[in-house]
């Protein structure tokens, strides 16, 4: 699928490193192409909105080893996290 949006520099916390392995890039792949998880629903209005007026943009998502994972790129597209919520 095509991205919908500049993801800018893409930085992850060493925790979300750790618990995602591999799959990392397979989670960035999804968010850039909405595939926005498990966030909820008024989040993903949200998020849809994001896309047209330029707002931040978050994925939830929950691996297989029951570790949530958020990724959130900033409104200007300078740059896309990756990390733990209770890094937040």
């Amino acid at each position: 699928m095509k991205p919908l949006f500049p993801l800018g520099q893409i930085v992850a916390t060493p925790a979300a490193i750790a618990a995602a392995g591999d799959s990392l890039f397979t989670l960035i792949n999804r968010h850039v192409t909405g595939d926005w998880g498990e966030v909820d629903a008024h989040d993903r209005i949200e998020n849809e909105l994001s896309l047209r007026e330029g707002f931040r943009i978050m994925s939830v998502y929950t691996l297989s080893n029951g570790v949530r994972i958020w990724i959130i790129t900033e409104a200007d597209r300078s740059s896309t996290c990756v990390l733990l919520p209770e890094e937040y």
